[in-house]
């Protein structure tokens, strides 16, 4: 454990524990060199002797470091310090998606559509790059304030042992969350992220798993066995285009789900729109239970107690697991052995495909490919030691012609080891058009968000003051303007992004520090009358501020503004003189001619 002010390889200073986990602890830390906080994940103090942990801990930060996506944690820098591995990730500030379910329950749609497509956007892009998650839970998915999420703990393969295959921890919160072609022990494919996703979307739509028991044993047997609730039944609410969804994402037979993320992408950003939402309830094409008895657990674990209590073999495990207490606990020792064996051997192939990449310590710069066809490429990158990727990538581009190389993803100089896995990204040509929608009304952050994904626009939000007559939480979100019109066609180009400005109007979302921000006193009724508050002025007599600076209010600065509610200020006054106050005593003090005197003389002298 580390504690307050220790440096980790003399620069990231730690601030405090944020978080505990099976492998690893993660601290909010300072970055002295770059003066910005991180996220630090340091390997555990036991573990740092264990050379199959270490290198899973290297394969994480391995494929981290090939993606870069909004919605994917950014890993800053790797290393060991005297013994201690480390991994310096972006800090994030916010909860996790669990801590928010936790918190609410359930969201609603729109809000769970929301956080599926920046989800599937950022696994679509992990997929593009080959590396699947193989550990999607809201435990691993980190959303801000404002409502952008970030996927973390990429390149985790899981290693069970048979206590934790029985103990409420991090295995646990997993495996609710487990394909059933993982729990049967047949390793994880891009379909099987897919899977965790959609118990996700289940989970976000209806505050529940839909898979419990008291163990984690149970719980993967339920993935390989039982029918998903419907999301309708619990919540009827909710569209079926929604628990369609839900349905082709958590097939149990691979051959039933999406065929990739996007394909699920494309569902979610037209599951709410008008014309969709009655669809007919998803069906199954291919049969859900298509499972290969020879190779699948279930099987495996019929054979075992078969051996053991000379049973018939087409006795349904089921069954067993209902016998006898004696029974049934051997039936689980059982099967936590052979799950321990069926990760072990995973583990065991995935370290086999990836250790050469760990142990090969030559690095080598991806050369610049650009402006060659595909073939050519692709023997200038296979000739210098590099994989290329079956698939190219293609994008728009108007200043390469079609059919010709854009560039490659990881890109050009970038060092990397031999055997590293390169995509070429090919030109389609010109750049597509978009044609500008009158955005006015609708949620500025949903609005930004389809700018800048869909169609690679700049987008600028700036406030207006405006009259609120509605509910202000609701109407502060509200475009009320445009910088571009409507019906304008732009070019859709991430070289130069075309910029928007999007006018929200003028709201606060605590009180303003009107004393420190020097505000004047007509202002702060003007501010009052938006939120139909009621402004008491006090005058205080003070020599310390010149008469009308607001000095003091009851209010404090950044605490939650209601409405129908007093606001009391405190303004500077100038004190009242002392000659003033002695005019008209029976003595003159000051040796002064007195007001009346002055009179007097005056009307004699007349």
């Amino acid at each position: 454990m580390f504690t307050k002010g220790q440096l980790i390889n003399e620069r990231y200073e730690i601030i405090k524990s944020i978080g505990e986990g099976g492998m690893a602890n993660v601290y909010l830390a300072n970055d002295t060199f770059l003066d910005r906080k991180v996220a630090v994940k340091v390997l555990r103090g036991d573990l740092a002797n264990d050379e199959k942990f270490i290198r899973r801990f290297q394969r994480e930060a391995y494929a981290a470091s090939t993606l870069s996506h909004p919605n994917i944690v950014e890993m800053y820098d790797v290393g060991e310090d005297n013994g201690t591995y480390f991994i310096v990730m972006e800090y994030i500030e916010g909860r996790t998606l669990k801590q928010l379910l936790k918190k609410r329950g359930s969201l609603t749609a729109p809000e769970v559509v929301d956080i599926m497509l920046q989800l599937t956007d950022g696994i679509s892009h992990a997929h593009d790059m080959y590396i699947i998650h193989r550990d999607l839970k809201p435990q691993n998915i980190m959303i801000s304030d404002d409502g952008k999420i970030k996927i973390t703990d990429f390149g985790i393969a899981m290693a069970l042992n048979s206590s934790q295959l029985t103990q409420t921890n991090s295995v646990m919160g997993s495996v609710h969350y487990l394909p059933p072609e993982q729990a049967s022990g047949k390793g994880s494919t891009t379909k099987s992220d897919i899977y965790s996703m959609g118990i996700m979307l289940f989970e976000l739509l209806t505050g529940k798993l839909p898979f419990k028991g008291e163990n984690a044993v149970e719980i993967a047997l339920k993935h390989m066995k039982d029918d998903i609730p419907s999301v309708r039944k619990i919540n009827p609410n909710i569209p079926q285009s929604l628990e369609n969804i839900v349905l082709k994402a958590t097939a149990k037979n691979p051959k039933n789900r999406y065929d990739d993320v996007k394909e699920m992408y494309k569902d979610l950003k037209v599951c709410l729109n008008e014309e969709n939402l009655n669809q007919k309830p998803f069906v199954y094409k291919y049969p859900e239970h298509e499972i290969d008895e020879k190779d699948s657990l279930l099987q495996e674990v019929k054979d075992d107690g078969n051996k053991k209590d000379n049973k018939p073999k087409e006795k349904p495990v089921a069954k067993k697991i209902e016998e006898p207490k004696k029974e049934k606990h051997s039936f689980s020792t059982a099967i936590i052995i052979i799950l321990l064996l069926v990760f072990i051997g995973g583990v065991g192939a995935i370290m086999y495909v990836l250790l050469p990449t760990f142990s090969n310590t030559s690095n080598i710069k991806i050369p610049d490919v650009s402006g060659l066809t595909v073939v050519d490429a692709e023997k200038v990158l296979t000739d210098k030691g590099f994989v290329v990727a079956d698939e190219t990538r293609k994008e728009f581009n108007d200043k390469t012609e079609l059919g010709l190389v854009i560039g490659t993803d990881p890109q050009v100089d970038r060092k990397r080891p031999k055997g590293t896995k390169i995509t070429i990204i090919e030109s389609l040509g010109k750049n597509q058009t978009y044609k500008i929608e009158d955005y006015t009304g609708r949620d500025y952050e949903k609005v930004q968000y389809e700018l800048e994904t869909m169609y690679k626009m700049k987008v600028e939000i700036k406030s207006k003051e405006v009259e609120i007559t509605g509910n202000i939480e609701e109407e502060k979100k509200k475009i009320i303007e445009q910088s571009i019109a409507p019906g304008t066609e732009i070019i859709i180009s991430e070289e130069n992004p075309t910029t928007i400005t999007l006018y929200i109007p003028l709201a606060y979302d605590g009180y303003p520090d009107f004393v420190a921000e020097g505000w004047s006193v007509d202002d702060i009724k003007a501010f009052a009358e938006k939120y139909e508050i009621t402004v008491n002025v006090k005058e205080k007599e003070t020599t310390d501020y010149p008469a009308g600076t607001v000095i003091e209010q009851n209010r404090a600065p950044k605490s939650k503004i209601y409405n129908r509610v007093s606001l009391t200020i405190t303004v500077a006054k100038e004190p009242t003189k002392k000659e003033e106050q002695n005019t008209g005593s029976p003595e003159n003090t000051s040796g002064k001619e007195t007001n009346t005197e002055k009179d007097k003389n005056t009307n004699t002298s007349q």
